[in-house]
């Protein structure tokens, strides 16, 4: 019979959560890229895909914060990791910031127009997305340094996620 094993605690799940902010934040400017390729009528829903991803992105960099200060508080307090440990909570702070303000100009520019009834022109259908992949690129640099820093933490100081005592010990007897 097929078991499963047992779900890992908040704070051992981290290491599974962060890939998906980090994923669907880095594929959205594609869909932005696509859309501003097609003629205006087309490209609108390439655009909404990209916000959809930003949007599903922007959670999970919450989602993923949340179980990273969970597993903070179990990790090793050496120096070097409580320095690293910092500076990568301070970066997925300020991660989840500008993503939340990134999310809601994109949300504008694709809405905006369509409130106030205005034709989808070039600069806003080819314009107004270029622009903003400018500032999005600022983000998408901050979100690889936030990961940087949590690779830093795993690769380099060896901090590993805490599963909880019993997990192996009750796996390990579930299988007899």
């Amino acid at each position: 019979m097929l078991t499963l094993p047992p779900l890992p605690s908040w704070q051992a799940i981290h290491p599974l959560i962060v890939h998906f902010p980090i994923a669907l934040l880095l594929i959205a400017p594609l869909f932005i890229v696509i859309g501003v390729l097609r003629k205006p009528k087309a490209s609108f829903s390439f655009l909404i895909v990209a916000l959809i991803l930003m949007t599903l992105g922007t959670a999970a960099t919450f989602v993923a914060a949340s179980s990273g200060e969970a597993a903070g508080e179990v990790a090793d307090r050496a120096p070097m990791v409580k320095a690293v440990l910092e500076q990568h909570k301070e970066l997925a702070q300020t991660t989840e910031i500008a993503f939340s303000a990134l999310t809601v100009v994109f949300a504008a520019i694709l809405f905006v127009p369509r409130l106030l009834r205005r034709e989808r022109t070039r600069v806003i259908s080819t314009i107004l997305p270029l622009v903003f992949l400018v500032f999005y690129a600022t983000g998408a640099i901050l979100l690889a340094n936030t990961a940087h820093q949590g690779g830093r933490l795993v690769h380099e100081l060896g901090v590993k996620a805490q599963i909880q005592p019993g997990a192996v010990a009750v796996e390990a007897a579930e299988r007899e």
